[in-house]
């Protein structure tokens, strides 16, 4: 009997396709891309500005709305720019080291927007449940170590990942149907049993994201039951509203991510690029229209807008 022994070549350059079926509407896809791009940078970056150069905006809930453009900067930054090459230049060829970086930056900042969206909703809770305790509970010190524990936890729990993959040999395939590198959609691509990546991804989500949906359903279970105890209406609308303006961006952060992870699960006919779309919505949405939806529904933000637009009109 003859022994065959056959030698694997592990890829380590990929090609990002874009989005699968619509090469052709490539060109006209980027359109939103761009707009959307543009938007999260000018916002967040303009939101990060007045934040820093307004005392009167220096109280725990505009340092959490600081963190959170941040990181829809670097959440745009690490997906965008890379789309657009695909679309405008047909560049999609990466090699595994930026791919696994692309993914390592994508999956953190995901965690550490969602770990600031659970710490902003414990100071509104603080806020509304115990007001005269708001800043001496709160303080800097506080707000910077809370920071550092969010950061410290996003990067801590996907730096894991970095190994999983980097032990792996690529050689089924090179071709990337997607417009970014996320993990198991990389990890499927190898010879090797990837269970343990699996797993590790799944125990990640659980232990992180949806850790903090469960924390933000009570916090705002316990706000709303401290809301309707209040003795006067204007209180209640008073504190309804201070609440609006994170409930729209859970709502936005959340909404897509759950309804891509249901049509995946379920929409088992529904076609590949309706994937990849609703996958780039969950990244392009929240960095766009957080600024957007803080400017309109925060007074001493929107007078802060418009002092500086006069100033550089002037």
């Amino acid at each position: 009997m003859t022994t065959l022994n056959y030698t694997l070549v592990s890829h380590t350059v990929f090609r990002l396709l874009g989005i699968p079926g619509l090469e052709d509407q490539h060109v006209w896809i980027s359109i939103p891309f761009f707009i959307s791009y543009a938007t999260a940078m000018l916002g967040n970056s303009l939101l990060i500005f007045i934040i820093f150069t307004r005392p009167s905006l220096h109280g725990p809930m505009y340092l959490f709305l600081c963190m959170l453009a941040g990181a829809d900067i670097v959440l745009s930054t690490s997906t965008v720019p890379q789309a657009l090459a695909i679309f405008w230049f047909h560049a999609g060829e990466i090699s595994l080291d930026c791919c696994i970086t692309q993914l390592f930056f994508i999956h953190s900042t995901f965690i550490s927007e969602s770990g600031i969206l659970l710490v902003m909703a414990f100071d509104r809770y603080i806020a509304i449940c115990y007001p005269l305790r708001y800043t001496t509970i709160l303080t800097n010190s506080l707000i910077g170590k809370i920071g550092v524990i969010i950061f410290l936890r996003s990067y801590g729990t996907i730096f894991p990942i970095i190994f999983l993959l980097k032990r792996l040999t690529f050689c089924k395939n090179n071709i990337i149907p997607h417009t970014f590198c996320e993990h198991i959609g990389l990890a499927k691509y190898a010879c090797n049993n990837i269970r343990v990546n699996i797993w590790y991804g799944f125990s990640v989500l659980m232990s992180t994201v949806v850790l903090d949906v469960v924390l933000i359903f009570v916090s705002y279970v316990l706000i709303l039951r401290a809301i309707f105890r209040m003795p006067s209406q204007d209180a209640r609308n008073k504190a309804l509203n201070t609440c609006g303006s994170h409930v729209c961006i859970i709502i936005l952060f959340y909404g897509p991510g759950i309804f891509t992870t249901l049509t995946q699960r379920f929409g088992r006919h529904i076609p590949p690029h309706i994937h990849i779309l609703l996958a780039n919505v969950c990244i392009l949405a929240p960095p766009m229209l957080n600024p957007i939806i803080y400017g309109i529904k925060t007074k001493q933000i929107q007078e802060q807008v418009v002092h500086v637009l006069l100033t550089i009109h002037k």
